[in-house]
């Protein structure tokens, strides 16, 4: 027999299924017509998955062919996904045709699933329910851009109607009716003991749950929507002097006599937050949050001076391990606007939890400027540490991040180390100068960012991490990127803010202020600065930035006569740093001119759109996986991802029109003319 699906992945899914049933004598042939079929299919029976490519494959449909066209259910091997829906949850039910969408909603109900409120959605839909929810058999590249969570419970299934009605047609009904049944009553029962499996986990992890929230040190409150309390834990217990088995169930107004308490931990408007409050001539702190998913409100009793005292004590192990950041913004000098600028934003930047990659020549206070977003970050309070990669043997760096087990190499520390990735748990790690790391440890250092999560060397145990990375270089990466020595993926992930200082020579005018803190630093405030001496200074072009200005400040300080520096206490011209050949610029405006037509990836996105208009002059329908089997015919080789990528950016660039479902993608008028001047 041969099956024909819409998808390729309603294609593997009705496969697999008929494998299960009928595969051991039965041999199965399949085509996707997203994917093509490949010839004209002659004395087979033909089963259609559904109806509505009937017209698409009579084409291919030749001589002595009998056809069925399938009934489908739900798939009942997801099917438990959605009794994990709170009743009355309102649920869009997308598909890629309208019949197909209520087909499957009237199959739900008839199953039982009525709990929740399914709307249909398909493309061209113009009336569409707003949900937080969307439910998709495979389809989820249908579902509207404004749908928070989707569940996908894959493509629907052949009923047992069906796979009989191909028995009869392959005059296999007799002889193997008795073992299909079987089989699919296995499968029944298999499904039943997954679910009661599942259930008695879910039980375990209860009572495992309720034992953790009892035995931690902070009380623990949780109430639901309407202000009914779920979560009652003992520490709570002794604090606020109420047994959980009297409160469990009320409404928190009716339990808590502190209306202030109250307000607060039903604002959820606010968000997340915390406020002290005395409770029984207590004192605690109180952090509120909310759980999106099901409104659910928590909050978290602290005793205020244990916890005070506990902060203190972090405090000091982290300046007595060095462990701290040393400045703040206010330590950065200067009324320029380029550097309020750019103050301004990294204090924005600070705000979030997301990796930032700081671009700036060497001088310009990249440490400074990392130390700074690091204090003024919810992390300020969590230690701060930095490795600068420029200064770090090639052979120690993967040590240093990663750390070790004992026994890992020769002279590994006994009981192993932390790396720095640990060390900075819960803060922030500063990484400087990472356009030198080697490709090797780049490829380590993106999967922990990627993953939140490290293997020491030698070790087998994964370790989670949370640490936000800051980055810093005063290399062009993209050139190395373009050279191979430097991980384009990696680019990307540290690349996710960007934040450029503003180099010395563009910011003249803040020279005046920066003498004068060096001056103070110094504790030579007494001597007097020639004004003659200030101009000649601005003239220099300061290729070291301020870290050439303080040694040329400290120099003059340390020759001149009589606490007045004079221009004879300058330094001649070969104290000064010179313009180096190749120096770093602005990798932002670099990326503006970098795409020509010599680059590897320009060459390779021609490749694709000439592959792509081939295709599409052949007649035949254009997919990713077709395009990178063509591309090993070409010098350009390219996974399904690659081309992904590529087709995004062309379809960016104009020069192919990408459509959903079955047509595929196309060249456009525009990527036509761009081949013509390409290949003239």
């Amino acid at each position: 027999m041969v099956l024909l699906a819409g998808s390729e992945e309603t294609r593997r899914t009705l496969v697999d299924q008929l494998s299960e049933f009928i595969g051991t004598f039965v041999n199965i042939e399949s085509f996707a017509v997203d994917e093509g079929i490949e010839r004209i299919i002659s004395d087979r029976l033909v089963l259609l998955s559904s109806y509505l490519i009937e017209e698409e494959v009579k084409p291919f449909i030749g001589e002595n062919c009998q056809i069925i066209i399938a009934k489908r259910i739900v798939n009942f091997q997801n099917i438990d996904q959605l009794f994990t829906v709170p009743v009355g949850t309102e649920a869009l039910y997308v598909n890629d045709f309208p019949e197909t969408v209520n087909e499957a909603i009237a199959s739900l109900k008839s199953l039982g699933v009525d709990h929740m409120k399914l709307y249909p959605y398909f493309p061209g839909k113009k009336m569409v329910k707003e949900a937080d929810l969307a439910i998709t058999p495979g389809e989820v590249n249908l579902v509207p851009d404004s749908v928070k969570t989707v569940m996908n419970i894959g493509p629907r299934l052949l009923d047992i109607t069906t796979i009989i009605t191909v028995l009869g047609r392959l005059g296999l009904l007799e002889e193997k009716q008795e073992e299909v049944s079987t089989r699919y009553i296995r499968t029944i029962i298999q499904l039943s003991r997954r679910l009661a499996v599942a259930t008695s986990e879910a039980n375990q992890v209860s009572e495992h749950l309720k034992k953790v929230v009892d035995g931690v040190h902070d009380g623990i409150l949780a109430i639901d929507r309407k202000g009914t309390i779920t979560v009652f834990n003992g520490i709570l217990e002794k604090l606020l002097g109420f047994h959980s088995s009297r409160v469990m169930g009320k409404n928190i107004r009716n339990v808590l006599g502190n209306h202030h308490l109250c307000d607060f931990i039903l604002n959820k408007e606010e968000g997340e937050a915390d406020e002290y409050f005395t409770v029984d001539y207590a004192d605690v702190m109180v952090h509120r949050f909310t759980i999106d998913s099901d409104g659910t409100t928590v909050a978290t009793f602290k005793n205020a001076v244990e916890t005070i005292e506990m902060e203190r004590k972090l405090r000091r192990e982290l300046v007595k391990r060095g462990h701290y950041g040393k400045y703040t913004f206010d330590d950065i000098i200067g009324e320029n606007k380029q550097l309020t600028e750019t103050k301004t934003i990294a204090k924005k930047l600070a705000k979030t939890q997301l990796t930032i990659l700081i671009h700036g020549e060497s001088g310009t206070g990249k440490e400074l400027f990392a130390s700074s977003i690091h204090h003024a970050s919810s992390r300020h309070k969590g230690p701060f540490l930095a490795v600068n990669f420029s200064a770090l043997p090639e052979d120690l760096v993967e040590s240093e991040l990663f750390g070790y087990e004992e026994g890992a190499f020769t002279g590994a520390k006994k009981g192993g180390r932390k790396g720095l990735f640990e060390q900075a748990n819960g803060g922030t790690l500063f990484l400087d100068e990472i356009g030198d790391i080697s490709l090797k440890v780049q490829a380590r250092l993106l999967r922990v960012l990627q993953e939140k999560e490290l293997l020491r060397i030698g070790g087998s145990k994964i370790i989670p991490i949370d640490v936000r990375v800051v980055a810093a270089t005063n290399r062009n990466l993209l050139e190395l990127i373009e050279k191979g020595e430097f991980r384009e993926d990696l680019y990307h992930r540290l690349k996710v803010l960007f934040l450029h200082l503003p180099e010395l020579r563009n910011r003249l005018d803040d020279i005046e202020s920066l003498i004068r803190y060096f001056m103070h630093q110094s504790g030579r405030m007494d001597v007097r600065l020639e004004p003659e001496v200030l101009q000649q200074l601005k003239r220099y072009q300061w290729y070291g930035n301020i870290r050439e200005l303080k040694n040329t400040i400290d120099y003059m300080l340390a020759v001149c006569d009589d606490q007045v520096i004079r221009i004879k206490d300058i330094p001649n011209e070969s104290f000064f740093q010179s313009k180096r050949h190749g120096l770093a610029s602005d990798p932002v405006q670099t990326a503006a001119t970098a795409a020509t037509v010599t680059t590897i990836q320009e060459k390779e996105l021609i490749s694709v759109l000439s592959i792509i208009d081939s295709l599409e002059k052949e007649g035949q329908s254009i997919s990713r996986m077709k395009v990178a089997e063509k591309s090993k015919e070409t010098d350009a080789p390219l996974s399904e991802q690659q081309v992904r990528y590529r087709m995004d950016l062309l379809e960016e660039r104009g020069h192919i029109e990408k459509t959903r479902g079955r047509l595929g993608s196309r060249t456009t008028e525009k990527g036509r003319g761009f081949l013509a001047t390409i290949h003239c």
